[in-house]
Formats: structure tokens, sequence, C-alpha cells
């Protein structure tokens, strides 16, 4: 066995150990979950069961308060009958009493003289009254039957848990810097409400990890079973996705997580080697005229040279560490350039820049990493770029070489820049409209760094694009074009 051979079984056992011990951190957080959820899923079916409790309370009060009002209402008018038929019986004794007594006069004259009692007895309340009780000792209230009731509740059993969705690979889509997810059902399930997709960004291929470095973010109350995430920074290799159905009660297993390739140029200024005119933080940079006069007084003459060592760290921007492609000078005279930190050896790639709306003069483009220190963009063999100058007249050109082709075009809010490195060409677009404004067409000999002048302003930065597709589309067509750099050979400035 050679040491190639051993080499290769040792990292493919550190990859499976890596692997395992993803598996077990997976483990623990899954029981950690079952444990979490389980004493949450018991504490909600407390709550249930008491409110279930509480609608029964509530229930069982408003019907014993429906039977009480029934209970006096009826009795009030069994009440109210009784004592009608008392008194009228008082009433009919008194008068059969009375006519019973002049039954007993003999003498016509007399008898005569209570001829009224015929009238009274005639006229008796009894003969007014209703012998039929006015309501019956039925209960209507009472008349309740829990039948169906007990018997829904004797089959009431957990909704059950949606079963976990499937993302197809297949019908994801990456494009425009935004992400289209699909899954379906593995079944059918009438119960289901919604859906709740979790994304996350990683640099790690395969399966997501459980300690990965960045936190899960969600869409929620997903209706359909697709959704696109929009007007993302692909600002890390891949994406991981995952998602769930969830019912009116409880949401569902996760599906089998997805992971998707996002990959797209990412770079910063390098204030390293940026003049000492411009203020350089992150993805920004601006005209500072003031900026670096204490350090060219100390170290003046190695300002001028150029041969020269890098000029000190500036003290008025953040500390970013030296660029990770060596040290170079930095530039310096009427040079006012910065070049982007990160080198494009190979493929296709697009980022976008804004200048603020006084820029006097900026320019846009590529150069190779032997730019030196006093050249400018564009007036070198190693740099191109399209230059805007709004100083005394207003001006928009292409420039390589030294050379310049007037743009017959309006300078956009945005350019957005793309540049194919195995084909030779950059190309400028408006970015809103994706317009084009000027290609060239060359042969890359070094890896090229994105690169920016300013002058009387600043400059902004989008990056960790990916290549629109309207540009791309274009870019199938734009072979043969006028605007070429062979244009600028027969154009002097």
């Amino acid at each position: 066995m050679d040491s190639e051979a051993l080499q290769r079984i040792i990292s493919t056992l550190a990859s499976k150990n890596d692997e395992i011990q993803n598996f077990i951190d997976t483990l623990n957080h899954t029981l950690k979950g079952v444990q979490e959820n389980s004493s949450n899923i018991l504490s909600e079916l407390d709550e249930e069961f008491d409110s279930l409790y509480s609608i029964l309370d509530e229930v069982k009060e408003s019907m014993i308060n429906s039977i009480k009002q029934e209970q006096a209402h009826k009795s009030q008018e069994l009440q109210s009958q009784i004592s009608q038929c008392n008194n009228a019986l008082e009433n009919s004794e008194e008068l059969l009493e009375f006519a019973t007594r002049s039954l007993d006069i003999k003498e016509p004259e007399e008898f005569s003289k209570y001829v009224c009692v015929y009238r009274r007895v005639t006229m008796a309340s009894a003969f007014r009254l209703s012998l039929k009780p006015k309501v019956s000792d039925n209960m209507t209230h009472l008349m309740v039957d829990f039948s169906q009731e007990r018997q829904m509740l004797q089959t009431l059993k957990f909704l059950p848990v949606p079963k976990a969705p499937e993302i197809d690979p297949v019908e994801c889509l990456v494009a425009d810097n935004c992400v289209t997810v699909a899954w379906r059902m593995p079944e059918e399930d009438n119960k289901i409400d919604h859906f709740v997709l979790e994304y996350r960004k990683t640099n790690f291929d395969g399966l997501p990890r459980v300690k990965d470095e960045r936190c899960w973010e969600i869409a929620d109350n997903i209706k359909g079973t697709e959704y696109t995430l929009s007007g993302l920074k692909f600002d890390s290799k891949y994406m991981n996705f995952r998602v769930r159905a969830c019912n009116k009660a409880v949401a569902g297993e996760y599906s089998d997580p997805v992971t998707l390739e996002t990959k797209a140029l990412n770079f910063s200024l390098d204030n390293s080697s940026s003049h000492l005119n411009l203020k350089v933080e992150d993805t920004c940079v601006e005209w500072d005229p003031t900026g670096g006069k204490g350090q060219e007084k100390i170290k003046g003459k190695e300002n001028k040279g150029r041969s020269g060592t890098p000029s000190p760290k500036r003290t008025s921007v953040g500390s970013r560490p030296p660029a990770v492609r060596g040290s170079r000078d930095r530039f310096t005279g009427e040079s006012y350039t910065v070049l982007g930190d990160t080198a494009i050896e190979s493929g296709q790639h697009y980022w976008e820049v804004k200048a603020q709306k006084d820029c006097k003069s900026y320019s846009v483009g590529v150069a190779y990493k032997t730019l030196g220190k006093f050249d400018q963009l564009g007036k070198t063999n190693t740099s191109w770029c399209v230059h805007v100058n709004n100083w005394l007249q207003n001006t928009f050109a292409a420039k390589h070489n030294n050379k310049v082709k007037a743009l017959d075009v309006s300078v956009p809010e945005k350019i957005g820049v793309f540049c194919d490195f195995d084909g030779g060409q950059l190309s400028f677009y408006d970015a809103n409209s994706k317009q084009l404004l000027y290609s060239f067409k060359t042969k890359f000999t070094q890896p090229v760094l994105p690169g920016f002048m300013v002058w009387c302003g600043g400059l902004s930065l989008s990056t960790g694009m990916q290549v629109p597709s309207a540009v791309r589309t274009l870019q199938k067509s734009e072979n043969g074009m006028t605007g070429s750099a062979s244009s600028l050979n027969n154009v002097t400035q």
C-alpha cells in the first residue's frame, strides 16, 4: 500500500466520522425535540380539556337557568289559576247560601224581594272560570338527548398528524437571485390548512448540519405547494430547504431536506491597496480629499516611486485584513482606483454598481492584477471599463488601452457588469432594464479583478448576484454586434 492510498482511506474515514458526528447531533436534537414537544402537547391537551370543561359548565349553567325560569313561569301560572279557583269557590258558597235561604220564603210578596238572587247566581264567577290548566307539568328543557354528544366524546381521537411532504428537486428553480421550491404530499390530505417552508444558507454540501453556523428562516402560512423566495443575496454556496404541512391543530413532520446550489461572485473592496483619497468600507467607496495626508507627510518619498513599499493602513476606516492575493503598491497620483478583493479566473459572473447622484467622475470595469499603481482604468491594455464624466461636460464612454469609444446612450441609474472569463467577454448593462450598453471582446490571459475609479462622489456595489436570465438571453444573440473591443482600436482619446 502506497502513501496516496493510505491518505485516501484516512480522508474517507475522516469524512465518515464527520457524517457520524453530524448524525449523533441530529439524534440528540431529535431527542430534545421529543421531550419538548411531548411536554408542549400535554400542556396543550390540558388546556383543550379545560376549555371543553369550561364550555360544558357554561352549557350546564345555561340549561339550569332555563329550567329554573320555566319552573318559575309555570308555578306562577298555576298559582294564579289556583287563586282564581279559590276566589270563585268562596264566592259561589256565599251565593249558594243566600239562594238557599231565599227558597225557604213562602210568601210571594216576600220572595219577590229576592229577585236579584237569580241574577247574582247567573253571573257567578264560577261559570266563567276555565277548568283547564294553562301549563302542564312536563318541563320543555328537560327533553334533552345527549346520546349523540356522548357518542361523539367517546370516539374523540387525536387529529392525525400530516405526513411529511416531498420536495421535488427537479421542479425547484434557482434563477435571478430567486429560489422556487416545489413539493407534493405523498397522499391526499384534505385537512391540511397550510405549509411552512424553512430555509438557511450554508457552505456545506449534502445533508444539513444540526450545528450549522446559520439559523433556519421561516416562510409561514403558505397555501399552495410551491413558494418563491425573491431578492436573495447569494453569499453562500448552497441553501438548505425543508417543508412541513400543518392542519388546524398540529404541524407534521419535516420533509427530507434538499440542498440547492446558490453560487455567485461575492467580493468586497480591497482597502489595502486603494488610493488614500478613497474611503473604502466593504462594498462602498467614497472620494475623500483629506484622506492620507498625514501618511503622505511621513511617507512622502515612498509614495512617489513606482517600486516603493505599500503605504501604511489608513486609520479612518475599518481595519480590514490585508488582501489574500498578496501585497501590492497602493494606487496613488491621479489613479483614484480601488480593486475588488476576489480574482475571477473562470466562469460567468455579474455585479452591479450605483453612483451617488452628485458624483463628478467614475469608472467601472475589470483589470489584471498587474495594473500599475499610477495606471488609470481603461488607459492600459490590462484594464477595460466604462467611464462617466459629469464635470464641465457630460460624457459616457468605453475605454481600453488608452482608446475611447463614446456611447450614445444615457447613463443608467445603476450599471450591471457581466464578465465571461472563459468566453473573453465583458459587457455593461442598464441594471434595471437590462439594455446592453457596451461589450468588449477579448481573450483574458490572466485573472481579472473588478475595478473602480471615483472622483468627487461615491459608489456602492451589489454582489452575490447570479447572472440575470435576461442577460444570459442577450448574450446568446450578442455575438457579432458592434461596440466591441476591435472598434476601440480605431478610436483614440
